[in-house]
């Protein structure tokens, strides 16, 4: 399997080529156009019922495209719903953690599921994120370009929850307001930020699409029965 990642950072689509039976699983509805000779099915996210669950709880969808090349130089272009950047990571064993809704494609061999829980989140010590694990290619979408940080032991980094894509299960992290303070947090426009601690690789976009809603907000029409 060949690819390359086009056009680049704000509108990037993925360009897969592929030898016959070659298969890669992509989210639902990425696909923009593909060989005749490609074969799709729709399959389930994660790994059996309680997988495809898992999965969703990570912010993808219940069912995955999964494609075939049914000949050697089959073509398949994939892009995600929003504009921004496309990151490769070849996984060997690996395991990363990725924001909801980052998952573009991967490598059928990668497991998807989930990690998280709501009394986690309520405490301050988790949130609700994809794992991916395995040996085989993956490609995340992001919103806005992808700048990667490096943590080296013990080294630490603040990001908003909302600019984060992914992560290596090397880091560690927690869940905390942006400064102390609930009345502080608020002011300063800033809420819930993800602390990390290295050692390992964190990528990060460069815009936040709960921020571009909340620009949204003051032009959406409003129901007024007064």
């Amino acid at each position: 399997m060949k690819f390359s990642i086009e056009q680049q950072p704000v509108f990037s689509v993925l360009r897969l080529t592929f030898e016959a039976g070659e298969q890669i699983r992509a989210e639902a509805g990425a696909m923009i156009g593909m060989s005749a000779t490609m074969e799709l099915k729709a399959r389930a996210s994660g790994k059996g019922v309680f997988g495809a669950i898992g999965a969703m709880m990570g912010g993808e969808s219940l069912f995955a495209s999964e494609y075939t090349a049914g000949t050697s130089g089959d073509e398949l272009i994939l892009a995600p719903s929003y504009p921004g950047d496309i990151l490769h990571l070849p996984l060997r064993g690996d395991t990363i953690f990725a924001q909801s809704g980052a998952y573009l494609a991967g490598s059928t061999s990668l497991q998807l599921s989930s990690q998280g829980s709501l009394k986690a989140l309520v405490s301050g010590e988790g949130l609700f994120l994809l794992k991916i694990s395995g040996t085989g290619d993956l490609w995340l979408a992001s919103y806005g370009a992808i700048l990667e940080k490096r943590l080296t032991a013990g080294e630490e980094y603040v990001v908003d929850t909302g600019n984060m894509v992914a992560f290596e299960a090397s880091l560690t992290y927690t869940i905390k307001t942006a400064s102390r303070g609930l009345f502080s947090s608020m002011a300063s426009g800033e809420g819930l930020v993800c602390r990390f601690r290295g050692p390992g690789r964190l990528w990060i976009q460069t815009r936040s699409i709960s921020a571009l809603a909340q620009t949204l907000r003051p032009y959406f029409p409003t129901n007024n029965n007064s």
